[in-house]
């Protein structure tokens, strides 16, 4: 590794202890310039090298460089919140990114960093950092570690640290041993809401949406913010979570949630999330039941909004919609035509700098996070900080995170139902058609169609973020749910004379609601779970594709979720960091139950010729393997047809039932598959 590389692994290792401070067992010392110690330390700059310096095999120089003015990052306090939702810390965030950016190389930025890094907020800090790395062309082989690495309270409960920490402190390297994380009880069995706990409260969920929303940043240069049909994705992918966790619902025979569409009733759901908010060193606040939103009026926190301003901004958004045009900023009228209209509404409802009329239409999403974060405390009378909702990290454990987006989402239908049903000729191959398709699990003498999913114990490595603990590997165990591998087959002819090329799409929808009760397919629609993607040839005559669950382009794999440092190095990772964004592979399938749940498994094939893109996507090279949730580095996303095509409008009138919508098009295949639950714990090997 360079001296490049293990620089910038040390300003994200242990975010709070002092730059100076050797990292990496004792072994690398990073030597500082005096004055770019903090004020603290300057004048004991001597000692400083004389004592950490002195036990260090390898010594990192940092040269002084002309600095920028980062008297702006003031408004985030080094010891306070940092809020990606709030707009004015946001702003500072990509204020932040952009001065990272304009480094004229890798040395100069390391050296800004450098300075920045003890003297601002940490969670800002690592934050504008690892999106200046993700996007800048000459820092492809550096490894960013994740937020779980860098901040492991926000993920696992605070109560296991100190054990950690004796471990680490007690136990040489070689001989000690994991300890055991508890699966997370916020609440009692007695809450309903606690059946989805696996879900809300899984580490790779969490670690999905942090790492999208840093590819996808909302500030900052335009370059970084400005990528293909970004609206778009920020609608789909959010569509995605709140439908797999619906489908959840079901699976633990429980409604779909209700949207949060009135900020004015009380929110029943109670949370209280016992984890620690790693800036504070406090517990995250809870909410109780029943409790109602109202103003945010806390300056110092540059957080004042009132539920008016939200309403008038969602009554101006739904305008737009009903209308079919947005209003730009100079009041030229901005069709939201069937091709661009959900990608203009993203970023609208986003409130990324790509809004077409940001005073207009304001920030609905954001300030309706900083709203619900803010509910147990909204004028600072007690000093408490934000709740989870508050913060891009854990915002999706709590149950009203699925009752907002699942609003949202209701918003960005309606545009959706304006549209007319895809016809005939958008959905056929004409000259191929599906004669069989099945799913197996790929271990074993596995039935068809049926697929198996349990518990599982996963280690991984929170070391890097134990400021001021014990050096090395701190191993911790947790336990998720998995699902066994699996496989798709599919018969396939091509009536024609000549090789033809399709996109493969396959989606998996739950049959019956928590009641039993059939869905309808304009009600299943909204529960259509994106499982693949993928591009086929198909020769003349008969065609079996065989298709791994490891190869979705929905998921990232294990390693990529809860990788280790030392394994980013290896030769071909260089472009992982943006591979990190995707869904975590041991969700990929609904729990199930244990009696079995029935899904409709839908494939389609449609005509290339009508998905494909001016670019050069092949799913094998690089981390192209989860674009369907979070696009493609540097690349237009690799399908020309809508997010959620065929399911993203309405079905004609007599499409009653997925059976009835299939059986017009040769080119469809409808199984029923089902999804067995065993409630075992099998350790991973």
């Amino acid at each position: 590794m360079s001296d490049l590389q293990t620089g910038f692994l040390c300003l994200m290792t242990r975010p709070t202890e002092p730059l100076f401070y050797p990292k990496y067992n004792g072994e690398v010392f990073m030597d500082l310039p005096p004055e770019y110690l903090s004020e603290r330390y300057q004048r004991i700059a001597g000692s400083i090298k004389t004592h950490h310096g002195s036990t260090a095999k390898h010594h990192i120089s940092i040269k002084p460089v002309e600095l920028p003015n980062f008297g702006y990052t003031a408004r985030v306090p080094r010891h306070g919140e940092f809020n990606l939702f709030n707009p004015a810390q946001r702003q500072v965030a990509g204020r932040l990114v952009g001065d990272l950016l304009s480094q004229p190389d890798p040395q100069a930025m390391l050296s800004v960093a450098a300075y920045a890094r003890d003297r601002l907020n940490p969670t800002l800090f690592q934050y504008a950092l690892a999106v200046a790395l993700v996007h800048r062309k000459d820092t492809g082989n550096v490894p960013v570690p994740s937020f779980l690495e860098m901040f492991p309270t926000r993920f696992v409960d605070p109560a296991l640290f100190p054990k950690l920490v004796e471990e680490g402190f007690v136990v040489q390297q070689g001989e000690r041993v994991a300890i055991e994380v508890p699966p997370s009880f916020s609440a009692s069995e007695t809450d309903p809401e606690q059946r989805l706990a696996y879900f809300r409260e899984d580490i790779g969920v969490n670690l999905h949406h942090w790492h999208w929303h840093l590819v996808y940043p909302q500030e900052g240069p335009l370059e970084v913010v400005d990528k293909d049909r970004r609206g778009e994705l920020f609608y789909y992918m959010h569509r995605q979570t709140v439908a797999r966790y619906n489908v959840e619902r079901f699976c633990n025979r429980l409604p779909a949630v209700k949207p949060l569409k009135n900020l004015r009733e009380p929110i029943p759901e109670a949370y209280f999330p016992k984890l620690l908010n790693s800036a504070l060193n406090r517990t995250y606040p809870g909410r109780h039941a029943n409790m109602v939103l109202s103003h945010v009026n806390r300056p110092d926190d540059d957080a004042v909004a009132t539920i008016l301003e939200l309403e008038s901004s969602l009554g101006r958004i739904k305008e737009a919609i009903q209308s079919g045009f947005a209003i730009a900023a100079d009041g030229t009228r901005v069709p939201l035509d069937p091709k661009k209209g959900i990608d203009i509404l993203g970023n609208i409802m986003e409130n990324s700098i790509l809004s077409v009329n940001v005073p207009y239409y304001g920030n609905y999403h954001s300030l309706g996070h900083v709203l619900i974060g803010f509910i147990h405390d909204p004028d600072n009378l007690y000093l408490e900080g934000h709740g989870v909702m508050g913060d891009f990290t854990t915002a999706m454990r709590d149950p009203t995170f699925y009752r907002f987006h699942g609003h949202v989402d209701d918003v960005f239908d309606m545009h959706k139902q304006k549209l007319s049903p895809y016809k005939a000729h958008e959905l056929s191959f004409p000259g191929v058609s599906i004669s069989d398709a099945t799913v197996q699990i790929t271990s074993g003498k596995a039935a068809r169609n049926r697929l198996l999913t349990f518990w599982q114990r996963t280690q991984v490595d929170l070391g890097t973020g134990l400021d001021f603990g014990p050096q090395g590997n701190v191993l911790a165990t947790f336990t998720h749910i998995q699902h066994a591998p699996f496989a798709y087959q599919i018969m396939v002819q091509n009536e024609t004379a000549e090789q033809k090329k399709g996109t493969v799409r396959i989606f998996l929808a739950p049959i019956y609601d928590a009641d039993g009760e059939q869905l309808l397919l304009s009600q299943q629609r909204r529960y259509m779970l994106e499982m693949d993607k993928f591009v086929v040839k198909l020769h003349p005559g008969d065609n079996r594709i065989v298709r791994r669950s490891d190869q979705s382009s929905v998921t990232i794999p294990y390693e990529r979720t809860f990788r280790r440092v030392e394994a980013s190095n290896m030769p071909g990772t260089e472009s992982f960091r943006f591979c990190n964004c995707g869904w975590p592979d041991h969700m990929l399938l609904p729990k199930g139950h244990p009696d079995g749940q029935s899904f409709d498994l839908f494939i389609m094939i449609s005509d290339y010729k009508d998905d494909a893109v001016s670019t050069g996507f092949n799913e094998n090279e690089n981390c192209n393997d989860s674009h369907s949730y979070c696009g493609l580095r540097d690349q237009l996303y690799p399908d020309r047809r809508a997010m959620g095509f065929p399911f993203d409008r309405q079905p004609v009138a007599q499409d009653h039932l997925m059976k009835d919508f299939v059986g017009r098009f040769p080119n469809m295949s409808r199984t029923v598959a089902e999804v067995m639950f065993t409630n075992t714990i099998i350790s991973r090997t």
